[in-house]
């Protein structure tokens, strides 16, 4: 019903994935674009390749991406300010199933005005956008990236379209664009988010064999390189109590609860990452216990996650009555059918004497 890390933890660390290269072909700001082949035009006139008059745009997206959906609308600002300077923009989808993206186009409709095309899959399910130019350009994101095209057909920018600004976009269309300097910097970020992204494996992997000495070295690398980053408490506090320091675990947890008292998400992933630990103590669980009291008064008693981590926690101290009011209230607010039916199962597991 919840993660075991809060989510600013999650999502940190999810960047580090993204931010992995696995080949040498990776594409790079300044290196040369890859051949425009794209499938059938749902909107706009079609470009059938790039030309030395225009700057483009091409941004990878899909229906059912949220962050793409978000980020529709800021890129068609974007290409309303400048389509009369000379910018072509192209939302080129993948991982759709291609009847699906017209209607989603006509649903958006003064919001997506640019051109929107599917992929070339001629060959194979995999379209040729998708294997030329995603996979190979990813060094910060998932979908929505955006390439920026500059009339020399070399890459000048890569990102996600809510980071893209006037500005850079601007220096690009009017040629004021230092591309060795921008090369420079990708790179270096590149090289950076290698790192990251082998410390991120290492620590993962020590966490998923429950080697806790060596998870907790490869956390104290990735906060020496990201200082002042209290998203990681989270992590820490699983590694603590897998090492059975419970005073230092009860510590950190009870300090980071008071620092976040009007924080529900923290409350409730603080109280279930003590709660689903190997052996957590009884001063542990009692704090547990408190810190999702927390957490079900800031969501007044309505939110079933909530709800359902201090029900457990009751559990593992002997309340079972407690534990299985607490659970029926969760069966009671849960809107979710899914949400509903983890804790029903749940509620069923206590009445029968056994923690889920």
């Amino acid at each position: 019903m919840k993660n075991s890390f809060p989510l600013r933890t999650v999502v940190i660390l999810s960047a580090l994935t993204l931010g992995a290269y696995t080949t040498p072909a990776e594409l790079m700001v300044g290196d040369q674009a890859p051949k425009l082949q794209t499938g059938q035009w749902v909107q706009g006139e079609p470009v059938p390749a790039f030309d030395t008059n225009h700057v483009y745009i091409v941004e990878f997206w899909a229906t059912w991406c949220g962050p793409c959906v978000q980020s529709i609308p800021h890129l068609n600002q974007v290409w309303q300010k400048f389509k009369d300077k000379g910018v072509v923009v192209i939302g080129q989808d993948i991982w759709d199933s291609d009847p699906a993206v017209a209607p989603f186009v006509k649903k958006m409709g003064t919001n997506m005005t640019y051109r929107v095309a599917l992929d070339d899959k001629a060959l194979g399910d995999r379209g040729f956008m998708e294997q030329n130019w995603w996979p190979r350009g990813t060094n910060h994101h998932g979908i929505p990236t955006a390439f920026i095209i500059n009339k020399d057909g070399m890459i000048a920018w890569i990102g996600h379209p809510m980071a893209l600004k006037d500005g850079i976009l601007e220096e690009i269309v009017s040629g004021r664009h230092d591309l060795a300097r921008a090369t420079a910097q990708y790179k270096q970020e590149w090289e950076k988010n290698q790192k990251s992204a082998a410390l991120q494996t290492e620590l993962f992997s020590a966490l998923n064999q429950k080697q806790w000495d060596e998870a907790e070295a490869a956390l104290n690398k990735i906060a020496a390189t990201q200082p002042g980053n209290n998203g990681l408490a989270g992590i820490r506090l699983k590694i603590l109590l897998g090492q059975k320091k419970f005073d230092e675990a009860y510590q950190l947890a009870d300090s980071v609860s008071a620092a976040n008292r009007n924080n529900a998400d923290w409350q409730n992933e603080l109280a279930w990452t003590i709660a689903v630990s190997d052996g957590p103590n009884e001063q542990c669980l009692g704090l547990a216990e408190k810190i999702a009291g927390r957490g079900v008064e800031l969501t007044q008693r309505k939110d079933a996650a909530v709800l359902d981590t201090l029900a457990r926690v009751q559990f593992m101290l002997g309340k079972k009555e407690e534990a299985i009011a607490t659970e029926q209230e969760a069966v009671n607010v849960a809107s979710d059918p899914n949400a509903k039916a983890a804790a029903e199962t749940t509620l069923a597991r206590y009445r029968e004497g056994k923690l889920p």
